[in-house]
C-alpha cells in the first residue's frame, strides 16, 4: 500500500487527527503570545517587582521538562484534587505555560534592547509618553521579535506531539493507531512529517527573511 493509498484509506482519520493538532497549537499560539506579551512588558517596564516574579517562575518551570508537566497533571494532580480533566486541555495549559513564557523573554529581551537614547530623543523632541511608545518603542520592538517569535511557534507546533502521550487524538497518535492496524511505518511517518514540513518550513523562511531585513542592531554605526 503506497502513501497516497494510506491517506486516501484513511482521511477521515487523517483529518481528525489534524483538527486535533491545529486546535491544540491554535491555543497554544494565541495564549502564549497574548499573555506572552503582556508579561514581557511587565517584566521589563518594572523589573524590580513584576520583572522579579515573572522572572523567577520563568526559571523555575524551566527546569522542569514538559513531559514530566504533562503525566504530572494528567495523572497525580487530578488524583490528589479528585477530578477527571480531558487530556487534550490538560496539553494545552502545559504547551500555553511553556509558550506564555517563552514568548515573555523575546519580548522582555527586546524591550530592554531598545537603547535608552531613542526615548530621550522623543522626550527633547516634545512627544508624549503615548506617542514614544507607539512611533518608537514599538515599531523597534516588533521587528526585533518577529523572526524569533515565529521560529518560536514552529517549536511550539512540534511540542503538540507530545500531547500524544497523555492520549490526545491529535495528528502523532492516530498515525500511531494506522500503523498498528496496517503496519506501514515508512509510508505513515513520511506522510506524518511532509505535513510538518508544509507547515514549518514557509514559517520559517519567513524569519529568515524577516531577521535579514530587520535583525539589525538598534545603535547607530
Amino acid at each position: 500500500m503506497q502513501m497516497i493509498d494510506i491517506l486516501i484509506t484513511y482521511h477521515e482519520a487523517f483529518l481528525k487527527g489534524l483538527s486535533v493538532t491545529l486546535q491544540l497549537a491554535g491555543i497554544t499560539w494565541l495564549s502564549g503570545i497574548l499573555l506572552g506579551s503582556g508579561l514581557g512588558v511587565l517584566s521589563a517596564r518594572w523589573p524590580i517587582s513584576w520583572g522579579f516574579v515573572i522572572r523567577g517562575i520563568s526559571f523555575f518551570l524551566s527546569g522542569i521538562p514538559i513531559l514530566v508537566m504533562l503525566f504530572w497533571l494528567h495523572y497525580p494532580a487530578q488524583q490528589l484534587l479528585g477530578i477527571v480533566i480531558d487530556p487534550f486541555f490538560t496539553a494545552a495549559l502545559v504547551l500555553s505555560l511553556v509558550n506564555v513564557f517563552g514568548v515573555e523573554m523575546i519580548v522582555r529581551g527586546a524591550i530592554e534592547a531598545v537603547p535608552r537614547e531613542f526615548r530621550d530623543a522623543g522626550r527633547v523632541s516634545g512627544l508624549s509618553c503615548q506617542t514614544i511608545i507607539f512611533r518608537i518603542d514599538l515599531p523597534l520592538v516588533l521587528r526585533h521579535i518577529l523572526s524569533p517569535l515565529l521560529v518560536s511557534q514552529i517549536v511550539m507546533l512540534h511540542m503538540t506531539l507530545f500531547a500524544s502521550l497523555i492520549s490526545v487524538e491529535e495528528l502523532l497518535r492516530v498515525s500511531q493507531r494506522i500503523n498498528s492496524q496496517i503496519y506501514r511505518p515508512v509510508e505513515i511517518y513520511t506522510a506524518l512529517g511532509l505535513f510538518f514540513l508544509m507547515i514549518s518550513l514557509p514559517v520559517n523562511g519567513l524569519a529568515l527573511m524577516l531577521k535579514q531585513k530587520f535583525g539589525r542592531d538598534f545603535s547607530e554605526r
